[in-house]
């Protein structure tokens, strides 16, 4: 976990940012269905997962900017930029109706990446704790998977003045929609660090990802 403390002073956003820290202290977030199409039929054409396909891409993304991967020291009031953020996702045990978290680590190199959130989906199946561990990954953002419903909305609740600085991203069940394959994206960002534009960036991007076929 490496990572370099910010200049608040000559941080690009600071009058947003202590606005959002000290006056107004609220998160944003918005959901938007985006085309899967093309990832779907790749996925199918390439006998891969969707889901892993679809989480590479969301964790490529997240990790292409500074502004999502930012974080907050509240012992010390430092404002921090991770090198690198990484996906906690989620393993749903129909029996027990229980979800078991999954901590994977990102690799730019797709392959890699595959293989190891496989392996650790696979361990997380052989599971029933809830074992959420946030303290010991600190550098972790929430990436949960709505399989149940292809929904039009969704807001996560923080604690009223709560920073906590890292994405938190939900999306639900692809659907058909003419030729088309769309499916609901949310991502929930702090507003001291993310505005409209960066929050709506993220879906720009992952169109960018998916345009850009075949993954690699």
């Amino acid at each position: 976990m490496d990572y370099r403390v910010i200049d608040k002073d000559k941080y690009y956003r600071n009058g947003v940012f202590r606005h959002f820290t000290e006056d107004c202290k609220c998160s944003v977030s918005m959901t938007a269905r985006i085309d899967v199409t093309d990832l779907v039929f790749y996925s199918k054409r390439t006998d891969t997962k969707f889901y892993i396909n679809f989480l590479y891409i969301l964790t490529k993304v997240l990790n292409s900017r500074e502004d999502y991967r930012m974080g907050y020291l509240w012992q010390t009031d430092e404002l921090i930029c991770y090198d690198r953020i990484n996906p906690t996702h989620y393993v749903f045990h129909e029996d027990t109706e229980t979800c078991t978290p999954v901590y994977s680590e990102y690799c730019e190199d797709y392959k890699a990446f595959y293989e190891q959130v496989s392996a650790d989906i696979q361990r997380a199946k052989q599971s029933r704790e809830y074992m959420l561990d946030s303290q010991n990954h600190p550098n972790w953002f929430d990436a949960s998977y709505i399989s149940w419903l292809s929904y039009d909305s969704m807001n996560i609740e923080l604690p009223d003045g709560y920073l906590y600085f890292a994405p938190i991203v939900n999306w639900g069940r692809y659907r058909s929609e003419g030729e088309r394959l769309l499916m609901p994206l949310t991502v929930r960002l702090n507003h001291a660090i993310a505005d409209g534009f960066l929050v709506s960036n993220v879906f720009r991007l992952i169109d960018k990802e998916i345009s850009s076929l075949p993954l690699s």
